[in-house]
């Protein structure tokens, strides 16, 4: 099984910038198609972005379009989602995740493993 551990979260002031990373701590991830989701308090998990094995093809949710980005690290077995020009209403809890499953799912009952997520507050 794989383990997902994500960092890079905090707090940080409207317009800011954070990276989040998502690594395996167990297996690997190189493999599989990975998304990262985001919940805020009383809201429903909500996608944000999906890339392919190779790194290509993101699909990003319209929300964050033209502000984040979704990468990934062959090498260092992480995928990572840079945020720029961060607004309160990003604040949330961030989530990676893998799915076994081909394309870009963007419905989270397609992904399997999940990582314990990582705050991101953004102050006005």
């Amino acid at each position: 099984q794989v383990q997902l551990v994500e960092s890079g979260g905090g707090l940080v002031q409207a317009g800011d910038s954070l990276r989040l990373s998502c690594a395996a701590s167990t297996g690997t991830i190189n493999s599989y198609v990975m998304g990262w989701f985001r919940q805020a308090p009383g809201k429903e998990r909500e996608f944000l972005a999906v890339i392919g094995q190779s790194g290509g093809g993101p699909v990003y949710a319209d929300s964050v379009k033209g502000r984040f980005t979704i990468s990934r690290d062959v090498a260092e077995n992480t995928v990572f989602l840079q945020m720029n020009s961060l607004k309160p209403e990003d604040t949330a809890v961030y989530y990676c995740a893998r799915t076994r499953k081909w394309g870009r799912p963007t419905d989270s009952q397609s992904y399997d493993f999940w990582g314990q997520g990582t705050q991101v507050t953004v102050s006005s």
